[in-house]
């Protein structure tokens, strides 16, 4: 009798819930023809699981698979945004209705929480937002949230052969959160992070507001510049400043297996990569081969750029980094853009128009996390870890050298505030195609494991965190309720000192907390 009345209540429950979840979203799109809009019709943008394409639309934009199952949550609407205008009345009706927005602008959120929630939400969509308005003669551009970061890179080369922009490798990553966490690439030694060279930004604020730099003040400013837009509002465009790039630049992949010295190599890495010249910035990925014997072993890629010609280049190698190797064979002269390509995993003479491709096919599944290293590693620790690595499968390591222009700009300037004194930043990722309950369950233990055994090595006090690799493992609030002391445990680690100046311009711009999520700034 008590099993029949607990299975009675939890339909009743759930049909409570579907009928409330109805309403909801009923009011949603009543709201939204009272609001003022373009001459796009809104309902145009609009899919609700009426629709035949809800599904396609809904996946267009996932970049991991683990948040595209059966049972994860599906929102009850999407707004594909064809306008500004429709992002205004989107967080206008949502706020009325009291539904969840998350916001998507290219679908790499690391947890999916730019499209995955566990309360009544709406996705909106920026992908349709994607204008690049360059002007080369006040080196500047305008770039819409849901362009990417491949379709910047291509129509800055298409006005210039000689400006450039330190914006990510994949380019695939949509500009709205690249940027707002904090984005870098392999430029960042020499011209820092994306919100390093960032003059002005436009975003609907909770009362549906368009503000600029000037309207929304500097406090504003400055924590969306880092601190991640998606807690104080929806970002629709971002003002860059272009930089200078040379007419060719270089790029080079030296890989060295355990056994052929990668140790000694590596370890003199840590020494050499963070004190080179600016212009070089020498990335390294540890992946797990087998050997020329047929045994599992750890291979390294040294993979570089250096923004000027290869016979400048490789005596400069020769001197401070001998280990390596560098030869003028390994080298290969292109110009700035063809080199985007090159650290998107392209050939050589992949065309400049890949770059606007956007996401095909379902994405692997994967989970990342991150660290930061302020002392070399020793050789023996090192050997810890590889042989860690040995008994997993499919997993990396990816070290990014600091120094150079990160180390000249003080940790409070933006929120992101990883900065002088770090040697390297290293991302976690382990990946995978099979689904299942037990293969998730086995590569998110290789992740963390990996993880827990670098311990001893990585920043402590906390333990920092590079926000854009996004991890709930180091703290999550409940949905709809973000607590402070919950929010102080994630937000030291990913903003060190910064966590206190965010949460009071949270306070000011969103007091209720409308723009949430489980890592989101808290007002107090």
């Amino acid at each position: 009798m008590k099993v029949r009345v607990l299975f009675v209540l939890s339909v009743l429950s759930l049909l409570v819930s579907w009928t409330t979840s109805d309403l909801v979203l009923t009011g949603f799109l009543q709201c939204l023809p009272k609001q003022p809009l373009s001459a796009y019709p809104i309902f145009e943008a609009i899919y609700t699981h009426e629709n035949t394409s809800f599904q396609s639309v809904l996946l267009g934009y996932i970049r991991n698979s683990r948040y595209s199952t059966l049972a994860t949550p599906k929102p009850l609407a999407i707004v594909t945004a064809l306008h500004e205008s429709h992002v205004q009345a989107t967080v206008i009706c949502a706020k009325q209705q009291g539904l969840q927005i998350r916001t998507r602008s290219g679908g790499h959120d690391y947890e999916g929480l730019s499209y995955v929630s566990d309360v009544p939400f709406i996705i909106l969509d920026m992908f349709n937002l994607r204008s690049i308005d360059i002007d080369v003669a006040d080196e500047s551009a305008w770039v819409q949230a849901g362009a990417t970061i491949g379709e910047l890179y291509y129509e800055i080369a298409n006005k210039s052969k000689v400006h450039g922009f330190p914006a990510g490798a994949c380019p695939t990553v949509g500009i709205g959160g690249h940027f707002s966490g904090g984005g870098y690439g392999p430029m960042m030694r020499k011209y820092g992070l994306t919100v390093d060279n960032i003059e002005d930004a436009k975003l609907v604020n909770v009362n549906g507001t368009i503000l600029d730099r000037n309207s929304m003040g500097e406090d504003l400013f400055w924590a969306i510049r880092g601190g991640g837009g998606a807690s104080f509002g929806v970002i629709l465009s971002w003002k860059i400043r272009l930089l200078p790039v040379p007419a060719n630049v270089t790029v080079f992949n030296v890989k060295r297996t355990w056994e052929q010295g990668a140790l000694n190599v590596i370890y003199k890495w840590q020494y050499v990569a963070p004190k080179l010249l600016d212009e070089i910035f020498i990335r390294a990925i540890m992946r797990l081969k087998n050997s020329t014997e047929g045994k599992k072993t750890v291979e390294v890629s040294f993979v570089g750029l250096f923004l000027g010609q290869r016979d400048k280049l490789v005596p400069l190698m020769n001197e401070s980094f001998p280990e390596l190797g560098l030869q003028l064979k390994y080298c290969f002269e292109m110009s700035w853009v063809e080199s985007t390509l090159f650290w998107a995993d392209q050939p050589i003479g992949t065309p400049v128009n890949f770059l606007l491709n956007r996401p095909q096919g379902p994405p692997n599944f994967f989970k990342s996390k991150s660290d930061y290293v302020k002392e070399p590693i020793p050789k023996q620790g090192i050997e810890s870890i590889w042989q860690m690595m040995l008994k997993m499968d499919k997993v990396l390591m990816q070290w990014n050298p600091y120094g150079g222009r990160m180390s000249m700009i003080p940790e409070w300037e933006t929120p992101f505030p990883h900065r002088d004194g770090n040697l390297f930043l290293i991302q976690y990722v382990t990946y995978w195609v099979e689904e299942g309950a037990e293969t998730l369950k086995q590569h998110l233990g290789f992740v963390r494991k990996l993880y827990e055994g670098m311990t001893l090595y990585v920043s402590k006090s906390p333990r920092e965190a590079f926000q854009n690799y996004r991890d709930l493992d180091i703290g999550a609030n409940r949905q709809n309720h973000t607590e402070f002391e919950t929010a102080k445990v994630y937000g030291s680690k990913y903003f060190k000192g910064n966590f206190d100046r965010l949460v009071r311009v949270k306070v000011m711009v969103d007091p209720c907390n409308f723009f949430n999520n489980e890592q989101s700034i808290p007002p107090r």
